[in-house]
């Protein structure tokens, strides 16, 4: 799968499997882009056990991910800004022993049980890494707290329902910082005061931000028969969380054979945007899927046909209307061509796109913004001049070169 702001540098040259290694990566760009991601795979350099990053000279957070909980690193992944036409040098050492560094966390997610006992709806206490729920669950939007795992970066939070909508939900902040652990996406009167954020969307059965659903020819529809539905944490540090949400036995269709599918979201820190990667259990190229953003009510729009899309309005996040004010967000999504395959009119409840994956996986990616950030975005002009430097940088990715 081609990616388009994540980067997988695979070709290195080998090394002694137990010996320390240095990579000297040179990093550049016919654009801007600040906080780059970089992401290095490490099976061919043996257990790696800690990692030092260096950029231009001065060390950086790094992260090394165990992925598929087998007791290996996987992954080492970091970050860079990347100036027009000056290139970045990056100096990886990757070791054989020690413990990985300490930095301080960029990223949190969660998913929380409901504890009987304790009442404060944001002092819930029973963590989990991930749960699996039977379609014999009547209602499992009501089984975890917060309905679905929730992750964040300084930036933004979001929930995923753990339902057959599987919507992401937005969490709108006042100022920069890590709030779920403590908020818990239910914000008390005295943590407002304070300016923590709180739930800032309504999405009803809509696509919120880039739910992906299936597409019966018309209209979007539901993963309504799905066997079992599946959230997990794979990781989260300094430099990244991501999180999984898996549909296994999904009959998207009556009479269709059921397939497996997994939707990876990753969030890495100091980024407004986030990637989400689709993979199925067998190739899909004949299908067709649906996502899209709300249309929020009111909401004027942007698109440039090629696939970036957004809007920017404002409504009740809630059906009470004297405990909320109304919000205002912008939402943007950037589908890459070779999933596109059309841009539908705008109705009362989306902006949307049909899609189709390539082989057995698809890629798009997703992005907001709270009018009420002190640190984000004023009007709709503004918000839609942000989705057009997005959307070039998606389409002038970082070259990374090997010394």
């Amino acid at each position: 799968m081609k990616r388009i702001t994540v980067f997988f540098f695979s070709c290195l040259i080998g090394a002694s499997a137990y010996a320390d290694k240095t990579i000297e990566l040179q990093l550049s760009s016919t654009i801007d882009q600040p906080s780059t991601p970089v992401v290095i795979p490490l099976a061919k350099y043996g257990p790696i056990r800690s990692a030092t990053v260096l950029v231009d000279g001065k060390e950086t957070s790094c992260q090394l991910d165990d992925l598929n909980k087998d007791g290996l690193m996987d992954e080492l992944s970091f970050l860079a800004d990347v100036n027009r036409g000056k290139p970045a040098m990056a100096t990886v050492t990757l070791s054989n022993s020690g413990q990985p560094r300490a930095y301080t966390p960029r990223t949190f997610a969660e998913i929380v049980l409901r504890n009987p006992k304790v009442t404060a709806k944001n002092q819930q206490d029973i963590y989990l890494s991930s749960i699996t729920v039977d379609r014999q669950t009547k209602n499992p939007y009501n089984v975890l707290h917060h309905h679905g795992v929730a992750f964040e970066n300084e930036l933004i939070g979001m929930r995923i329902y753990m339902d057959h909508r599987q919507t992401i939900d937005l969490y709108g902040k006042f100022h920069q910082g890590l709030e779920l652990q403590e908020t818990q996406f239910y914000t008390s009167k005295e943590q407002k005061a304070k300016g923590y954020g709180d739930d800032v969307l309504w999405v009803g059965n809509t696509f919120g931000l880039g739910a992906l659903r299936g597409w019966d020819g018309s209209a979007p529809t539901m993963l309504d028969q799905v066997e079992h539905r599946t959230q997990r944490i794979l990781t989260m540090g300094p430099v990244r969380t991501i999180v999984e949400v898996e549909d296994a036995g999904w009959t998207i269709a009556p009479g269709t054979e059921p397939v497996n599918m997994t939707i990876r979201y990753t969030l890495y820190a100091g980024r407004r945007d986030f990637d989400v990667d689709v993979t199925f259990n067998r190739k899909m190229d004949g299908s067709l899927f649906s996502t899209g953003v709300i249309n929020v009510k009111g909401s004027s729009e942007y698109s440039d046909h090629q696939g970036t899309r957004g809007c920017w309005g404002t409504d009740w996040p809630a059906t009470d209307t004297l405990n909320w004010k109304r919000e205002t967000v912008g939402l943007g999504i950037y589908v890459p061509r070779q999933y596109n395959v059309d841009e539908r009119p705008a109705d009362k409840d989306n902006y949307a796109f049909v899609i189709k994956p390539q082989g057995n996986s698809l890629h798009y990616k997703l992005t907001y913004t709270s009018a009420n950030e002190d640190y984000g975005f004023r009007s709709a002009q503004e918000w839609f001049d942000y989705l057009k430097t997005w959307a070039s940088r998606q389409q002038s990715p970082v070259k990374i070169r090997k010394k």
